[in-house]
């Protein structure tokens, strides 16, 4: 494990001097947590901030021992209390309770400290947003618009159908759309095969809207635009590369906006979108959870909100007694 530095903070700043610190955890992250790369970023930034607030308090000392001595509880819900007093939205602090939760943990594993001070700190509890989704209809004509655009066979234009069709059908998240291998598809089944948050796979099914798209883009449309660099990529982006969830973001941006009377929306507005039509349709959450790769029914159930949401708007609307 990386020794703390002894070098005063005049060097490179607290962050820099706890980079070794910093550069184990990250390291158990990804080898040995299997968290995504985005978690990792998070974590590895809120870490170096706790850090920093750490050494602060110790007088701008750093050397292991300090680091041991600064590591309190008193002291972590002092560096969260500056969170919520420069006013850090709520989930961003119930995230970096996770990500102090966990440094916590891996430091008193591995000797660095002798208690593992963070599993007695509580996280605030998050406020949940009804997300925004299209309606039925709204979708419908998206889905609409990504076949017309595709229509006369170019191949970007085709890949973008094949975007959008996916990230509603599928409901899966956008990283996980960009990372599918042509090898991840069984067209004889009509399933993906994903791999999601933690490396966890699922196997998700896809319709016969998502069956033309996917051949049309297997057959006109990939082989166009594929090069040496696209390797198994089954979605590529103008210069053959891989597709980046970027240019995903960007693409689902533009079918909306040219969609009559559609509201701009994200990749994961078109998931949420997926996971409440599924549920108004009659599906079983359970099965959406396990769509959609949750790991937990809690996360899936903010849908159920949305749906009961509209249905007290149809019976206000409907009913004489509302």
């Amino acid at each position: 494990m990386g020794q703390v530095s002894t070098t005063e903070s005049g060097g490179g700043g607290p962050s820099a001097l706890f980079g070794g610190v910093v550069d184990d955890f990250v390291e158990y992250l990804r080898t040995s947590r299997g968290r995504s790369e985005a978690t990792v970023r998070s974590y590895q930034s809120d870490v170096r901030g706790l850090l920093t607030h750490l050494a602060g308090d110790a007088g701008g000392r750093t050397t292991a021992a300090d680091l041991r001595a600064a590591l309190t509880l008193p002291a972590l819900r002092g560096w969260l209390a500056a969170q919520v007093g420069a006013g850090a939205a709520r989930s961003t602090v119930a995230r970096r309770v996770a990500a102090a939760r966990s440094f916590s943990g891996w430091a008193a594993r591995t000797g660095l400290v002798n208690t593992d001070i963070g599993a007695r700190l509580e996280a605030p509890r998050a406020r949940r947003h009804l997300p925004e989704v299209l309606d039925v209809a709204q979708a419908a004509e998206t889905m609409r618009t990504t076949e017309l655009g595709a229509s006369e066979g170019d191949p970007i234009a085709l890949r973008d159908r094949l975007v959008v069709e996916l990230l509603y059908s599928c409901g899966v998240r956008v990283a996980e759309l960009c990372g599918l291998d042509v090898d991840d598809i069984d067209t004889e089944r009509r399933l993906l095969r994903v791999v999601g948050k933690g490396d966890r796979e699922r196997a998700v099914p896809y319709g016969a809207p998502a069956e033309r798209a996917v051949r049309a883009w297997l057959e006109g449309g990939r082989p166009a635009l594929a090069t040496a660099r696209s390797g198994p990529s089954l979605l590529v982006g103008a210069r053959g590369g891989r597709l980046d969830p970027r240019t995903a973001r960007r693409i689902v941006n533009e079918v909306t906006d040219a969609t009559p009377g559609a509201p701009r929306v994200s990749p994961h507005a078109l998931r949420h979108s997926s996971a409440t039509h599924l549920l108004e349709g009659g599906a079983d959450l359970r099965h959406v959870q396990e769509l959609l790769g949750h790991s937990t029914p809690a996360t899936t159930q903010i849908y159920t909100h949305v749906s009961a949401d509209r249905l007290r708007s149809a019976y206000r609307g409907a009913h004489p007694r509302a």
